[in-house]
């Protein structure tokens, strides 16, 4: 097991690629339409990888795949319906292709309202819930033993989740409802669960971990940002990243042989990072796995239930 030193924060995709062949790889990536994403599908690509490129339209995904100009397979794919998901990973699994990496990287942020469906709020439901159950519903297809799975969390889960961690008692933003700290909240969750999936797939030797890009321009979820934050952004653009650079940690963990055997880390500039300590709590972990088994279970899909029914 090795971890690379070579490359930092202003490392891009491409260059921690550089020389590595990925032809025969198959790794599906969602939000392959905009910023990190794109990068990330871009840079996989060009080294010879087969993406299955996930967007919330067959539209946006296709043109995705057009842009980029290598071999990809466009796949609709949206995170905040449950039925879009389950077709999704039906779309993978009709491909027939052994998964060497999954990547769920697409996500919403500061959205000014909490927008309810499947009983909790949106934030949660697309950057967490979504992931959990497109990846769960896929895991089965990851090669053993060489198996990767990658998971976009932030800065969030890193210093600014907060000392006690998912509050399991406001996921609707029933109590009270602030866009940053439901952000703030999602990508804590994102990052336990890699925690908890690395654990269960351990035996496998499938290897997931969490990354945090970095801040990085460009991305379009500062969309509903209020004037002052985007005052602040702008005087912090020149110090934060294209999105080719807050790629390059995602596609060293989905691509590189140099973190191979490598699990169960939270990761940023191209390294092993410190975490919140919420990270290490088991039971808050296993706890938000059991209450995201429970919102999929209750809200099941609506074409699984007519599959049930005509069986």
């Amino acid at each position: 097991m090795t971890q690379t030193t070579t490359f930092g924060p202003r490392s891009t995709a491409d260059r921690v690629l550089a020389g590595i062949d990925l032809t025969g790889k198959h790794i599906l990536v969602t939000g392959c339409n905009s910023g990190i994403g794109f990068e990330t599908t871009s840079a996989l690509a060009a080294n010879g990888a087969h993406v299955i490129a996930a967007a919330p339209t067959l539209q946006e995904a296709a043109r995705a795949c057009q842009e980029v100009g290598y071999h990809c397979s466009p796949v609709e794919c949206d995170l905040g319906d449950l039925d879009s998901i389950a077709a999704a990973a039906e779309a993978v699994r009709r491909l027939q292709l052994p998964l060497d990496a999954i990547i769920a990287n697409a996500g919403v942020a500061n959205l000014p309202s909490a927008r309810v469906r499947y009983g909790v709020e949106e934030h949660f439901r697309v950057n967490h819930v979504g992931h959990f159950a497109l990846v769960n519903d896929l895991a089965g297809n990851l090669r053993d033993a060489s198996g990767r799975i990658v998971i976009v969390t932030s800065r969030a889960a890193g210093v600014r989740g907060g000392p006690d961690g998912i509050m399991f008692d406001n996921l609707a933003g029933q109590r009270f409802y602030h866009p940053a700290m439901f952000h703030a909240q999602s990508k804590l969750a994102n990052a336990l669960y890699a925690k908890e999936l690395s654990r269960r797939l351990q035996p496998r030797g499938i290897a997931v971990n969490a990354v945090n890009p970095g801040e990085v321009r460009g991305t379009g979820l500062g969309r509903y940002w209020g004037l002052g934050r985007r005052l602040g952004r702008l005087a912090a653009l020149p110090f934060s990243r294209t999105p080719a650079q807050g790629a390059a940690t995602i596609a060293l963990l989905a691509g590189s042989p140099n973190v191979s055997g490598i699990t169960g880390e939270y990761w940023q500039d191209c390294a092993i990072a410190r975490a919140n300590p919420v990270l290490d709590d088991g039971a808050m972990a296993v706890r938000l796995w059991n209450t995201s088994e429970a919102i999929i279970a209750a809200h099941r899909p609506s074409r699984l239930q007519a599959l049930a029914r005509a069986a």
